[in-house]
């Protein structure tokens, strides 16, 4: 597939500077380019491949531009980074978009399909299931019944999701993650821990994420809550009845314990542990494998197990890395003063 400069230029809003028909057929990262490919500058630190760069086609954020001509053809905007991202997402959308019902799989006769969707194959959607249009869910899904998904949504091979379960609008779930597995509770008794039911939902709101390996627990009663926006990584647990609110992300291996609260735009770094029942703020950064213990508040950043500021941790560290020497200090002293006291 091959668009040429001045067509790019048309979906980004860009200005060209050079020529309006260069073509290109593929894509490069701005330090390995190639004729006939398409890259994008947005720092000054690689401002040097303007001139030099084999790319026949370059993204450039405008005030990064000093000449009136450049080698490559340049599409000048306001933001390189974004305009590139949004050609991206255009492309995979080009490429990756399917249509129809393949052959193997199995849709009970009460499911609602919505309009220009697919089903891979051997898919299972259980009865009362709810399919928005667009929606593309891909080989070997589990889809139980009286689960509602949304419009445009991309359900990759392996996932599953139980019964009752809802997913907004622009959602993406990637393989072998589950949502809506029994949260974690037992009631212990003289004859061992009995389950408790867990007779809730997962409710997740529009443009959501969740990569893969993830699990997602239904509430006890009532549901888990993904909020809209929030981008969660792969192997990643969240527990039943936790709310998550908006346009969060969640990096690898955090795990949040049942019934706790997490505000709106945080930042939760990878493996970081929760415990349950806690409320987080909103704007928090927690930094990588902090475990966070008490509830926190709007705009901290945390680190550490169990975490502190940030800052007074790093402050603090310091004295850690010659916490040897100080004790060996502190333990001359009291000699010196116990020889003194003793002279």
């Amino acid at each position: 597939m091959e668009f040429t400069a001045a067509q790019i230029a048309g979906i980004i809003g860009g200005k060209i500077i050079g020529d309006e028909n260069a073509g290109i057929n593929g894509v490069s990262p701005i330090e390995n380019g190639v004729e006939g490919h398409l890259s994008f500058v947005a720092q000054e630190k690689f401002s040097d491949y303007l001139q030099n760069s084999l790319c026949s086609v370059l993204i450039v954020s405008e005030h990064l531009l000093k000449e009136q001509s450049y080698k490559p053809t340049i599409i000048s905007v306001e933001n390189a980074y974004l305009s590139f991202q949004i050609l991206m997402n255009l492309y995979q959308e080009m490429q990756s978009k399917k249509s129809g019902i393949e052959e193997g799989s199995t849709i009970h006769q009460t499911v609602k399909l919505g309009s220009d969707i697919f089903i891979g194959a051997h898919t299972y959607i259980s009865e009362k299931a709810i399919i928005g249009d667009s929606t593309q869910i891909y080989p070997q899904v589990f889809v139980g019944k009286n689960v509602k998904i949304g419009k445009n949504c991309k359900i990759y091979s392996g996932a599953r999701i139980y019964d009752y379960c809802v997913l907004g609008d622009n959602c993406i779930v990637h393989s072998n993650t589950v949502i809506g597995s029994d949260g974690f509770g037992f009631q212990p008794t003289e004859k061992g821990f009995e389950k408790i039911p867990q007779l809730g939902n997962v409710i997740i709101e529009n443009n959501v994420e969740i990569g893969s390996n993830c699990s997602i627990d239904r509430g006890t009663i009532g549901p888990t809550l993904i909020g809209e926006g929030t981008k969660i990584d792969n192997l990643i647990q969240i527990a039943h009845n936790v709310k998550i609110g908006k346009h969060n992300v969640i990096a690898s291996q955090t795990g949040i314990a049942g019934s706790s609260t997490v505000g709106d735009w945080n930042m939760i770094g990878g493996q970081v542990g929760i415990v349950g029942h806690v409320k987080i703020g909103n704007q928090v950064k927690i930094q990588a494998q902090s475990g966070i213990i008490s509830n926190v508040k709007d705009g901290e950043v945390l680190y550490g197990s169990p975490s502190m500021n940030a800052g007074e941790y790093r402050r603090n560290y310091v004295h850690f890395r010659n916490f040897a020497d100080i004790v060996e200090r502190i333990n001359k002293l009291e000699k010196n003063s116990k020889d003194s006291t003793n002279e």
